[in-house]
């Protein structure tokens, strides 16, 4: 049981601790240069920017540790890169496995194609769960060693809400790469959504389209809210979630309806 998705983890490995090792360094940077960032004037610093710029990047409290890891780190490198990046990704799964050839080897073996699917999508958990388990431990470390101590139920709260988020975004390409037969336009196009998704939860905030912010994964996922505040938007991750299965079972039912 679960061999394909055995298989096809054991070749994230690698990927999943290189970006583990990449995420750790980029935040312990950020750590080590917040003491210098306390001496900002921020009110003063920011007081020309729009108000959709300052609260969508969530850049108010970025004199503080956990306010220059939410903005730098965390809505840059999580809700931005690595959501994209899960979303190409995933977006070569089915559609790249279709055009060389490996799809067929895949389906000759023992395994439905509804499963086949799911273990596939599966793998991906290698990744998400490798840098959201490494790069915490490497955060708190080194905000001990600076004497500026991290809350540690808020860190470990934002990277358990990291993952539904991040699961949602490889979803997306994931569903692209069934849908779409062509790797690369099933790649653009996931990039895209998720592109416009995130300006349009960026850029409306404060305004009368506010509520349209309500179609982006990012509307789910605030870095700031939770390492600042300490808030935890249980619903939001529950929604992820939802979203992430319905593409997934969206997925599944057109793939047992390919032509292959």
């Amino acid at each position: 049981m679960f061999e394909v998705a055995r298989y096809e983890g054991e070749r994230r490995l690698v990927l999943g601790a290189t970006i583990a090792v990449a995420a750790s360094f980029y935040g312990a940077m950020f750590v080590a240069l917040a003491p210098s960032f306390t001496d900002f004037d921020v009110e003063a610093l920011f007081a020309g920017l729009p108000q959709q710029f300052t609260e969508g990047l969530g850049i108010s409290a970025i004199d503080t540790l956990p306010g220059l890891l939410a903005v730098e780190l965390f809505q840059v490198g999580w809700v931005l890169v690595l959501g994209l990046y899960l979303a190409y990704s995933a977006a070569s799964m089915i559609a790249g496995d279709v055009a060389s050839g490996r799809m067929d080897t895949l389906l000759s073996a023992p395994v439905s194609r509804s499963k086949l699917v799911v273990e596939e999508f599966s793998s991906l958990l290698v990744p998400i769960l490798a840098v959201n388990a490494i790069t915490p431990i490497v955060l708190y470390a080194g905000s001990v060693i600076i004497d500026d101590p991290l809350v540690v139920e808020n860190l470990v709260m934002l990277h358990a809400l990291a993952v539904p988020y991040l699961l949602c975004c490889a979803a997306v390409g994931f569903a692209f790469s069934v849908f779409l037969t062509d790797e690369d336009l099933a790649q653009i196009a996931s990039i895209g959504v998720l592109v416009v998704a995130f300006l349009i939860e960026t850029l409306l905030i404060g305004t009368d389209y506010e509520v349209l912010g309500v179609i982006a994964p990012m509307n789910y996922f605030d870095p700031t809210e939770i390492l600042v505040d300490g808030t935890f938007d249980w619903a939001g991750g529950a929604i992820l979630l939802a979203a992430a299965a319905v593409l997934v079972f969206a997925s599944q039912w057109r793939f047992t309806r390919m032509d292959i």
